[in-house]
């Protein structure tokens, strides 16, 4: 029986400590690596500042150690640079050691991490040798460092162990890791980079080898829209962070690290340096720059960045698909790269001031980063698409209102304390002064003006009026746009849904009335507004989400009206999924009906799983208690974050596995479990690992639930084998226990039950062929009839499933409408490949 405790209860911090402490009992290489970590270190006084003397030659790895004293390549693991080394190296021994050492095992860990180490090593200093005559100065820089630290064999060994997880999983492991170590090579490039990225790159590649299998290139790179939006928007938030990491760390030499001096290129000034700068030259182009950059003060670095500070915010609306995110970044992203362009121009013209990294003196040195803004610029125009969700009205108005007003505010404080503390400020600071500097005090520093500042600020007081309103402004914009991708999504139909949610709740509908408020609807309501269809538009076809919802002695006038209302606009009406009596009244309009699924439900009250056809869903239940697996009931929008990140990962893992992208229209994925009143059924063990999951949408009767409908299933792929049956025998217990009289576990598409006839249907024999067919094409990856068999072990009752037209001339049509409602993302080539196998089936 489910658990009756909140999910949340078990899922606190000892959840993780746990997990934690099993994997070091299968990691005595890990834990070994730890102790000898701390006494090499402490044993040869390194723990302060690294490792000195004759240490040096077994610990730091180098170009000139590697090719003299091959010690390095193998023991530079065990020493750090200092205290936050060894810290750090700790704590990522003990998050990514222990787990990776428990999937790999011991003896493939340690080949993992050292081969992956060695080979990351002798790839740097190969690459740092072969272009020397190309990139001298970056290739002098590599040779001047060494590198020292665990981090080179920890990322080999992940990298490896990725291999041993499942698709999803290893994409979500492999693509920040690979997405931070590049950006840190290309914008940062040292020694230390290259190598870990290098030993990263060799683990990735052997660890298909380790699992005794051969590399294979995946078959897409990303399995959902979700997934591809993730990554639109990890490139974005790329692209923003990396000219600031290369103007934080003042080594950066990589070839990238010149946009800094694109985006970023502010060095504050103090009012004495900018007298020891201008001197008797007050019209320098240095002075002139250093007068640009005092104005911001310490905040002028916050001010340079700010357009890839607003870009890393736009990109967390990607992630979430917003529509006023992508329009925001792609107007800010093409800016930017004109932006860029011209001060290029500039540089190389000689008319901008400041100064050039280290290697950037020439024009292709300069030029082909811009190639990395205007890939964002054309990834995010191609991507467009996957970016539709908006916010309601007026959100975006709202939120350029607020920010109006906080600018005023902001302004007027900086006036009024500004003229109430005008002798801090060098000269005094007098109305005028104070107005012509305050667009300076809110836009960005270097894209302003050349004019030199016409006050400074010197107490304390007026330093921190000078830089904190603009700084306050943009930290409050920010917020807002945070805060408006989260407010809920809205869509023309967004108040129709509401509508139609009323009337499923006073009069009830069918098993499948609950999949009618799902996105992507249109709504026809009855003249009496009493009953609606719920049916999606695709090509002239009004295809219906299962049958008409209302009272059920309006349901002829509601099949009738919305024929009418059809015929009346010019399109094909189409009922889908609807029962006989639905069947019956279209066919007395003139349809035509075929069978397209079969539904299974079970009748509750007296439901026990005793005898011998209940023998598998028995051994199903006495496994789950065996293994310490419980059922338990949750609702998706308020479950723990552990529990929400697992079912999302169990639903992409078995989305990444398909030939096919994942379906939708009646079969609904994690945005329709995302539902207060959806209610799930978790399969958890004694760690908290989700298993399995099942979604139950509500069936309303007469004002009230009268049962539940099975929607949404997925099983981890390392999990228990027998988690579908568990859960649904659970569930079935559970809610008999809870009052409701049946169970439906939803239609099969494509599938009959054995020995089930035509003989009720009335279409063309070619239609029921080519339907057969296409179940059989598509049986491999989505497994329609398979689950219809599986469903056969509860012993259910069997209700058919028809589709219902008036013209059979408009089959080609509807099939298109069908197809595009189930498959919305199916591309050219999956759609030639799946015709042709059809095809081939059916000659």
């Amino acid at each position: 029986m489910p658990d009756k405790r909140p999910v949340g209860s078990r899922f606190g911090a000892r959840w993780p400590l746990r997990r934690l402490l099993r994997s070091a009992g299968s990691a005595p290489a890990t834990l070994t690596f730890i102790a000898l970590f701390w006494i090499l270190g402490a044993s040869t006084s390194s723990l302060r500042s690294g490792p000195e003397g004759p240490w040096l030659d077994w610990a730091a790895a180098s170009v000139n150690t590697v090719a003299g004293n091959p010690a390095p390549l193998l023991f530079c693991c065990f020493w750090a640079g200092g205290p936050a080394g060894y810290l750090g190296g700790t704590l990522l021994a003990l998050l990514a050691g222990l787990p990776t050492e428990r999937l790999l095992g011991t003896g493939r860990f340690l080949l993992a991490g050292f081969g992956g180490q060695i080979a990351g090593l002798l790839l740097t200093t190969g690459f740092a040798y072969l272009t020397s005559a190309s990139i001298g100065d970056w290739s002098r820089a590599l040779v001047s460092e060494s590198f020292v630290g665990p981090v080179a064999f920890l990322a080999a060994a992940g990298a490896a162990a990725s291999a041993r997880l499942g698709t999803l999983w290893r994409r979500r492991l492999r693509v920040p890791l690979f997405a931070l170590l590049i950006l840190l090579a290309l914008y940062g490039g040292s020694f230390s980079t290259l190598t870990v990225l290098g030993a990263a790159a060799a683990g990735a590649l052997a660890g298909p080898y380790l699992a005794g299998r051969r590399p294979s290139i995946p078959r897409r790179l990303v399995s959902s829209r979700r997934e591809a939006r993730v990554l639109v928007a990890l490139a974005v938030l790329a692209s923003a962070v990396g000219p600031v990491i290369s103007a934080l760390s003042s080594q950066a030499v990589g070839p990238l690290s010149v946009l800094q001096y694109l985006f970023t290129d502010v060095e504050v000034r103090t009012p004495a340096e900018l007298a020891q700068v201008c001197g008797e030259a007050a019209d320098s182009a240095q002075c002139i720059a250093a007068r640009i950059q005092l104005r911001a003060g310490p905040a002028a670095f916050f001010l340079a960045i700010l357009p890839l500070v607003l870009l890393a915010v736009f990109s967390d609306g990607l992630r979430r698909g917003r529509r006023f995110a992508w329009a925001a970044a792609l107007l800010l992203q093409g800016a930017m790269t004109v932006l860029a362009a011209v001060r290029i121009g500039r540089l190389l013209a000689g008319n901008e001031p400041g100064t050039l990294a280290p290697g950037t003196g020439n024009a292709v040195a300069l030029v082909l980063p811009m190639a990395v803004p205007l890939a964002v610029l054309v990834l995010l125009i191609l991507a467009r698409g996957l970016f539709s969700v908006t916010a309601p009205a007026g959100t975006y108005r709202r939120l350029a209102g607020t920010s109006a007003l906080a600018a005023v505010l902001l302004a007027a404080l900086y006036l009024g304390a500004g003229l109430l503390n005008r002798n801090g400020f060098s000269p005094a600071a007098t109305p005028a002064l104070l107005a012509a500097d305050l667009p300076g005090r809110f836009l960005p520093v270097l894209e302003v003006t050349s004019r030199a500042p016409g006050i400074v600020p010197e107490s304390l007081p007026a330093v921190l009026l000078y830089e904190g309103v603009g700084v306050a402004f943009w930290v409050l914009v920010c917020v807002l746009l945070l805060r408006s991708f989260l407010v809920p999504p809205y869509s023309p139909a967004t108040a129709d849904a509401d509508r139609a949610r009323v009337l499923l709740r006073t009069h009830g509908g069918s098993t499948m009335a609950w999949m009618t408020l799902w996105a992507g609807n249109s709504y026809w309501f009855s003249p009496s507004g009493n009953s609606y269809v719920a049916y999606r538009m695709d090509l002239g076809v009004a295809l219906s989400v299962g049958e008409p919802v209302g009272p059920r002695d309006e349901l002829h006038s509601s099949v009738e009206g919305f024929s009418a209302f059809c015929a009346a606009n010019g399109t094909t009406a189409c009922f889908y999924s609807v029962g006989t009596q639905v069947r019956d009244l279209s066919s007395g309009l003139g349809f035509s009906s075929l069978q397209v699924a079969e539904e299974t439900v079970l009748r509750l009250g007296s439901l026990a799983f005793k005898g011998k056809r209940f023998q598998d869903i028995r051994t199903a239940m006495n496994q789950a208690r065996k293994l310490g697996i419980r059922a338990e009931w949750t609702r998706y929008p308020t479950a723990p974050l552990a529990v929400k990140d697992q079912v999302y990962a169990i639903s992409e893992e078995w989305v990444a596995d398909k030939d096919m992208p994942e379906m939708g229209f009646t079969l609904g994925g994690l945005e329709e479990v995302d539902d207060p009143e959806v209610r799930c059924l978790l399969a958890i063990d004694e760690d908290g690992t989700v298993h399995a999951v099942t979604s139950w949408l509500p069936v309303y009767r007469n004002g009230a639930v009268a049962g539940w409908t099975l929607d949404f299933m997925r099983r981890r792929s390392n999990g228990f084998r027998l988690g579908m049956d568990f859960l649904i025998a659970s569930a079935a217990l559970s809610l008999q226990d809870e009052g409701f009289s049946f169970l439906s576990l939803s239609g099969a598409p494509l599938a009959r039950a054995d020995g089930e006839t035509e003989d009720d249907a009335d279409g063309p024999p070619v239609m029921d062929r080519l339907l057969d067919r296409l179940g059989e094409t598509l049986e491999p990856v989505y497994g329609f009839r398979s689950l219809l068999a599986f469903k056969a072990k509860f012993a259910p009752e069997y209700r058919p499933l028809f589709m219902t037209y008036r013209d059979p001339a408009s089959l080609p049509a509807i099939a298109n409408a069908l197809a595009r409602a189930y498959v919305p993302d199916l591309s050219l080539g999956q759609g030639l490949s799946l015709a042709r196998r059809i095809v081939t089936r059916t000659a």
